[in-house]
């Protein structure tokens, strides 16, 4: 029987001195007063060019991340590997808006080396890439606002070159890939450009995934507008689904700009559209693949129980579930011990290049509701068990 409580299960690839470190690691991420002072401590640090690398790579580095290169992942994909739990290497270096031309083009080879790294790899299921990561962001805003000037913009000319040679590379190496999801005002442009990428790679299988942010209230209806479109070209669509990660900064940016906010009012409004997108997705399972990417027990228990419904085997490639690394291992292991496939979101990159994305995961932690006190019950538990 599955069972997230299962700590035996869900700790079984940790030793009792990394339980006790992740136990001391989430009773700091627990405190808010503890992540603003250490977001103003490092941002200090970063100005003054104090010598911080070495404390962050030892603490929540470790916990979140695989390492600084690909190669330096080995040992994380091969553990993970042996609890039949895959890798998505997620090269998490964060864009920037000076960005140039060649440093976009260095971070698509970046993510080339991860698709090569992949191939004929189960170990590694997935890949994925951040568009913002190989185009500039004002450059998307300007197209999702005015999709016309795409043809004819040299920039985004280069863009969407970059993109579908990242997809090509996917479809030629047999490894999907997922395109994650961004702010509202630029994922327009985004949501274009991967559905014209699954029309091209989708034709036999889902190779290309968009993903959709389930806190949006236009989602659901945007998902059956795609499939639809698929339906009548005869392709697969991919989606990621996932509940999103840009809820404060689209509600201020709506109220400052006076527009509706593209966000539920509530959480509930988030869960219903979500648990709703899973079982739109596993009724049209013969044109729609999925990865159910979210750290929440009703959700993934309510997605085993429609695949249970609907005959569809555990075993089925076209149905996965995805959780960070270091966090939530109790949903991931026990789906993985149940037969469920599985995968872990492994960021990396240079420790000084990845720290905007460790203050986003210690943020979450403090700002979703039970997250924290949830991940610390869990450990304890498992403590307790050992000892006794």
């Amino acid at each position: 029987m599955l069972n997230f409580d299962n700590t035996e299960i869900a700790f079984s690839g940790k030793t009792k001195g990394e339980l006790k470190w992740a136990h001391s690691l989430f009773k700091m991420l627990g405190s808010n007063t503890f992540i603003k002072f250490g977001k103003w401590a490092t941002n200090i640090s970063l100005a003054l060019h104090l010598p911080i690398f070495g404390i962050i790579k030892k603490t929540i580095f470790k916990q979140f991340c695989g390492g600084e290169t690909i190669e330096e992942c080995d040992s994380t994909i091969q553990k993970l590997d042996e609890y039949k739990i895959g890798t998505i290497l997620d090269y998490s270096v964060e864009a920037k808006e000076n960005a140039s031309e060649e440093n976009f083009e260095a971070s698509c080879q970046e993510l080339l080396r991860v698709i090569e790294k992949s191939k004929n790899n189960p170990a590694i299921p997935f890949a994925v890439f951040k568009t913002s990561g190989i185009c500039s962001l004002s450059l998307l805003e300007k197209i999702s606002k005015n999709p016309d000037i795409a043809k004819t913009n040299t920039e985004f000319k280069k863009a969407y070159e970059r993109v579908d040679r990242l997809c090509k590379a996917a479809f030629d190496t047999g490894t999907p890939i997922f395109v994650d999801a961004e702010e509202s005002w630029v994922q327009d442009a985004i949501d274009r450009l991967i559905e014209e990428m699954m029309q091209k790679y989708n034709q036999e299988k889902p190779v290309v995934y968009n993903t959709l942010q389930m806190y949006r209230h236009d989602r659901l209806d945007y998902l059956k507008k795609v499939h639809a479109h698929a339906k009548e070209n005869n392709y697969w669509i991919g989606q990621k689904i996932v509940r999103g990660a840009y809820m404060e900064k689209e509600r201020e940016r709506a109220k400052e700009k006076g527009y509706k906010s593209p966000i539920h009012v509530d959480k509930n409004g988030t869960d219903e559209s979500y648990n709703s997108a899973l079982e739109y997705c596993v009724e049209n399972n013969s044109e729609i693949a999925i990865c159910a990417g979210t750290h929440n027990e009703i959700s993934s228990m309510f997605l085993t129980q429609l695949l249970d419904r609907k005959g569809i085997s555990k075993e089925n490639k076209n149905f996965y579930f995805a959780q960070l690394l270091g966090m939530s291992d109790h949903i991931s292991f026990n789906l993985s011990n149940n037969g469920y496939k599985v995968a872990k979101y492994v960021p990396y990159g240079p420790v000084k290049e990845v720290i905007p994305y460790l203050i986003r995961r210690a943020e979450e932690n403090t700002s979703v509701a039970g997250q924290t006190s949830r991940e610390l019950s869990l450990i304890s538990k498992e403590i307790k068990r050992r000892r006794k």
